[in-house]
């Protein structure tokens, strides 16, 4: 387990949570009390539900704050998945004189904010005129009281100048639009982040308030528009729109042709063949690990990947030669990315696509299915991608139940670069 793990399975025992939790519902707990086993902050911070303590999934439990010490433990409906993207994407580009918000330095939730702003993207997304960045930052609270679902029914609970955080807003004519910004791709969310400045603001203002998600990674802008039905219900959001932005890299199949003709193709390494389809959670982790090394439980608590996810993903990241596995001085295996993985996330935005192409179709399973897609004008069938797996001597694959499976990491990667070409 995790130190996060350890140490509310310590607090649970000490302070007899479950049992309050069986008797009146929830639990109060004070940053004190948690503080006696680790910092709060660290303790307390989960964004997406499979970030959770086991002690939290496997009673059904999620931790909101009420005060500036102070969060209640209850079985909260405290989540909401995303829900599958629409495919319409709409290219954008940026004004070739600014120079600083160059795609390879959007590295952060503020930069990609800053990005949106000047690609025309908030302006097309949030139907407003005359937009300014307003508030943003850490502020308190006020007090506000709300209901949300639990296991036994609705509950009602008062926030208390609480801490929130505000990405950024954006005010214009008609409304003020608030933003919670992330790099990271996930399945879910923490309503709080959402709900919490919406009712602050909600109180400030007498223009509606739309609570937007935005999602940066690989060049790609995700953003979504809520809407709380009824303020006082916090598990009452809904989606009202979402829409999805690239920026423009004029790759065309001439390119991936090129690569095609031209790659050399390398013998497998002795790593499991990848079971990751998702090539843009791939390059996510990527694009984190930029950032900074981190080890695997780093990895598996501070994003949205339980253990079993970060395994694949991070070997996804080592077969393509862009990650590499280490131990640090405690002996804890971590993760960061080769000298080739750091050359192509500094490169400009469409020599990196087709780097990352590259990477992939110097494998032959890929070379090859890739190259029959482009022949025949459809994906083979899974059937003929097993044979083709079974003739390429891959790494540690034996039944064919595992080579089915692994044939939809194949379609999924394949896809993905067929993606990147524009039209």
């Amino acid at each position: 387990m995790g130190l996060n793990d350890t140490a509310w399975e310590n607090l649970f025992a000490k302070y007899n949570i479950l049992d309050e939790i069986n008797q009146n519902g929830k639990f109060i707990i004070s940053a004190r009390q948690i503080k006696e086993f680790r910092e709060p902050r660290l303790m307390t911070k989960f964004d997406h539900k499979v970030n959770l303590p086991v002690i939290f999934s496997e009673n059904n439990l999620s931790i909101l704050p009420i005060t500036r010490g102070e969060y209640i433990i209850s079985s909260f409906s405290a989540y909401k998945e995303f829900g599958e993207p629409s495919d319409e994407v709409q290219r954008i580009s940026i004004s070739p004189h600014i120079q600083s918000l160059m795609p390879q330095f959007v590295v952060s939730e503020a930069i990609a904010l800053n990005y949106a702003s000047a690609s025309g993207i908030l302006n097309d997304f949030l139907e407003d005129e005359d937009l300014l960045a307003t508030v943003n930052g850490r502020m308190s609270s006020g007090t506000f009281r709300f209901d949300i679902n639990t296991d036994t029914g609705r509950r009602n609970v008062e926030v208390n100048n609480s801490q929130i955080e505000i990405d950024a807003a954006y005010e214009g004519i008609n409304y003020l639009s608030l933003f919670e910004a992330k790099m990271d791709l996930a399945d879910d969310f923490l309503i709080r982040q959402l709900y919490y400045p919406f009712r602050v603001w909600s109180n400030r203002v007498t223009k509606t308030v739309k609570p937007i998600f935005l999602i940066f990674s690989n060049g790609i802008f995700n953003l979504y528009q809520y809407e709380f039905e009824d303020p006082t219900n916090y598990n009452s959001l809904v989606l009202v729109k979402q829409k999805n932005y690239m920026i423009a890299t004029e790759i065309c199949l001439a390119d991936i042709q090129n690569i095609l003709r031209n790659i050399q193709v390398v013998n497998e390494p002795d790593i499991s063949f990848p079971q990751a389809d998702r090539m843009s959670r791939i390059i996510n982790l990527i694009e984190l690990l930029n950032e900074k090394s981190m080890t695997k439980q780093e990895i598996t608590s501070e994003y949205a990947f339980d253990e079993r996810q970060t395994n694949y993903y991070t070997d996804a990241g080592r077969y393509l030669e862009l990650i590499d596995k280490n131990y640090d001085e405690e002996g804890n295996i971590k993760f960061q990315l080769t000298a080739q993985g750091h050359h192509i996330m500094m490169l400009e935005y469409k020599e990196k696509q087709l780097a990352l192409v590259a990477q992939i179709l110097k494998h032959k399973v890929f070379n090859e299915v890739l190259t029959r897609h482009l022949q025949y004008g459809e994906m083979p069938q899974k059937e003929t991608i097993v044979e083709i797996m079974k003739n390429a001597q891959l790494y540690h694959i034996e039944a064919d139940s595992t080579y089915m499976r692994r044939a939809s990491t194949v379609i999924g990667w394949v896809n993905w670069i067929l993606d990147t070409i524009e039209e």
